[in-house]
């Protein structure tokens, strides 16, 4: 049956998609000095192999004639810079073009078992941009999630919140008496900027913390659909990833085979595996992450509005002000502990970006004032 133009250029633009990523793959595998990194490229190119088949029999079927296959400009210039320079260099860009092409063949009706295949490609260049020439122990173990570190960047999300409350309040606080309101006006600003903002950035921890999780289940729930409906494909991919992190490729296999001979314990671990995702905690409690940013804001906040509750005027002002430099300063020290730099110089960029913001919102407070009186 003679192909329609479209249908035509669809198969055609498949096969040359697939030979080209054959072609790369066997020339990351020529270039990789890894053996077992090189195993696993040429297992990827003789996949993106046996896809080029399909497409080349239906066009061949429908007597098409097919000319020589060339290796795109793309394809060419990335291949030679493996062979120049090494695989690492090239593998963001492999990466880039896997997450590309993984919903390729969502919509083509008789390649939907490619779908998979493309989605396998895609994780596994991904985790071998970030971890190459093999995993150390603790690298496999976080991987697992067993051991997922996660104190680092609560200590970031701790400080960063103080340091929202801190300036955003002092700011308000200082605009509020720039334009010389009474203290009973300013300390009623100050903590409802405190209530605003704390309030505002609970909902947002929460809206992105319950998204993520609501994320995480649906992506758990389509893997599990693919190890029921697909698992040779899966049980492969997971070989694959074994053998990425160092097994040689009969141990990675048969460790593969038995994982998935249980149902649940092959979701778990294609869930911590593939997705990077531990299922008994999705990202973390919501509520939790809603409370802890509202603390963490409340407690910067408070800082410039704790004057106005036993001193006035021009007294109250400047004791706010040293008050905020100083818990200024205390964060900027604590900021070192993530940029390495001394405690004096990022305690003291952080007093001047805090106060220069404070003076503008002074100094834009007073204009307001003078023009309103």
């Amino acid at each position: 049956m003679p192909l329609s133009n479209r249908e035509r250029s669809r198969l055609t633009d498949n096969l040359v998609d697939e030979l080209n990523g054959a072609a790369l793959y066997d020339s990351l595998a020529a270039a990789e000095k890894d053996e077992r990194l090189a195993e696993v490229y040429r297992r990827l190119a003789h996949v993106e192999r046996k896809h080029a088949d399909r497409w080349r029999k239906k066009l061949e079927d429908a007597g098409v004639h097919l000319p020589s296959f060339k290796p795109s400009w793309r394809t060419r210039t990335l291949s030679w810079i493996a062979r120049r320079f090494g695989t690492g260099v090239i593998l963001p860009s492999v990466q880039q073009i896997e997450r590309v092409d993984t919903n390729k063949y969502a919509g083509q009706s008789d390649a939907r078992d490619f779908h998979g295949d493309e989605r396998s490609h895609s994780r596994i260049i991904s985790m071998m941009t970030q971890m190459r020439g093999g995993f150390a122990g603790n690298e496999v173990a976080q991987l697992e999630g067993r051991h997922r570190s996660t104190g680092g960047n609560a200590l970031r999300a701790a400080v960063l919140g103080a340091n929202d409350g801190l300036v955003s309040n002092l700011s308000l606080v200082m605009g509020v008496a720039g334009a010389a309101m009474s203290e009973r006006t300013i300390l009623i600003t100050g903590v409802a900027g405190l209530l605003a903002g704390a309030g505002s950035m609970a909902l947002g921890e929460w809206l992105s913390v319950q998204s993520s999780r609501e994320l995480y289940r649906h992506q758990i729930e389509t893997e599990r659909e693919e190890i029921e409906n697909m698992p040779e494909e899966e049980e492969e991919e997971l070989a694959l990833i074994y053998q990425a992190r160092g097994l040689p490729e009969d141990q990675s296999r048969e460790f593969a085979a038995s994982v998935m001979r249980n149902h649940e314990t092959a979701v778990e671990t294609m869930t911590r595996e593939e997705l990077g995702i531990n299922p008994e905690e999705l990202g973390g409690s919501a509520w939790e992450a809603a409370i802890t940013s509202f603390l963490l804001f409340s407690a910067g906040a408070i800082v410039p509005v704790i004057p106005f509750i036993f001193a006035a005027g021009f007294k109250a002002v400047v004791l706010s002000v040293l008050f905020a430099t100083l818990a200024l300063f205390i964060v900027g020290g604590a900021i070192t502990l993530f940029t390495g730099r001394s405690v004096l110089f990022s305690g003291g960029r952080q007093v001047l970006f805090g106060l220069i913001a404070a003076a503008m919102t002074f100094g834009i407070g007073k204009l307001f004032g003078a023009v309103m009186t």
